[in-house]
């Protein structure tokens, strides 16, 4: 250990003194948050809080507490590893939260951070699913380290839930959080390319967070946002590759009475416009507006109706009657 490491260990005692000292380091370095903090205080509190296996959402209590010279090599390892790697704070962690659950993550997966777990967790889901104990079977695509499902098998008690995935290396990642949660009986992970394994199933509810970044985004992403899976984010040059192929398809794999629910980012302008018979009904959260929308099986219906009825009548060759 060099020796401006033994001063702070020596000289930083408190926890007081290792947030203010977190604060300042990641203040000086410009890091850029959004994975589940949004300024330097709320990654500092979260690492440190983390790494010393102290509650998340309670900062106060701990404020004065004289570390050990363990937990403060541990700190000054941490916090120097979130300036230096520019990693987001839950890869060093090994932990994402979503309402209050604890979620396993590392860099085989994006770091959750959906709008539709705290739908799912807040009940404004009701909106969208009048009857909760209605819904016996859900599909979730892109699902990633697989928490949005395990929310909604939690939401959801009486619902089967299938999750999908193309990468291989997120889904052994969803399969360890599906057995933190002893939801194994319930959960089925497949490997596929959106609905390509699906084969002719049906469901009362399809959910996704699917990748609706644009391509031009993506390549100006700062390095907290280069540490996750490019596939986890990529959309297409408009953001929307992947959502118009779920919209498009979804029909066929709903129940009559079934919904899908969908995150799209800031594209509901982008969305409306490619749509214009689609009735999508926004879902807003706390922290978000427009960026969660739903829709019923009857609406997809009748706006693929409406789209056949607008397809041009070509006329009978001469001669033909």
């Amino acid at each position: 250990m060099s020796e401006n490491n033994h001063r702070l260990r020596d000289e930083l005692v408190t926890l007081r003194d290792w947030l203010r000292y977190a604060v300042s380091s990641f203040t000086r370095a410009k890091l850029v948050y959004g994975h589940g903090t949004a300024n330097a205080l709320d990654e500092a509190a979260f690492l440190i809080l983390s790494t010393l296996d102290l509650p998340i959402d309670n900062l106060e209590p701990w404020l004065e507490c004289r570390l050990t010279r363990v937990e403060r090599e541990r700190l000054h390892e941490i916090i120097d590893a979130r300036v230096t790697t520019r990693k987001p704070a839950p890869y060093l962690t090994k932990s994402a939260w979503i309402q209050g659950h604890k979620f396993y993550i590392d860099e085989r997966v994006i770091v959750p951070r959906s709008y539709i777990g705290e739908l799912l967790c807040n009940g404004r889901f009701s909106t969208a699913v009048p009857d909760p104990e209605s819904v016996t079977s859900i599909l979730e695509l892109c699902t990633g380290s697989g928490c949005l499902a395990i929310l909604a098998a939690l939401a959801f008690p009486n619902a089967k839930v299938t999750a999908i995935d193309i990468s291989g290396d997120a889904l052994d990642v969803a399969k360890r959080n599906i057995a933190d949660y002893g939801l194994e009986h319930r959960l089925t992970l497949l490997t596929s390319d959106l609905y390509g394994a699906i084969g002719d199933k049906k469901f009362d509810l399809i959910i996704a967070n699917p990748p609706y970044v644009t391509s031009a985004a993506v390549s100006a992403f700062p390095p907290e946002y280069q540490a996750e899976p490019e596939i986890a984010h990529l959309g297409g040059q408009d953001g929307l590759d992947l959502v118009k192929r779920i919209i498009d398809q979804a029909q066929r794999f709903l129940m009559p009475l079934g919904s899908i629910v969908v995150e799209v980012g800031e594209a509901r302008e982008a969305l409306e416009g490619a749509y214009p018979k689609l009735p999508f009904l926004w879902l807003d959260t706390e922290g978000s507006e427009g960026e969660v929308f739903a829709l019923t099986a009857d609406d997809l219906e009748a706006a693929s109706h409406a789209k056949q009825a607008r397809k041009p009548v070509r006329a009978a060759p001469p001669g033909i009657d």
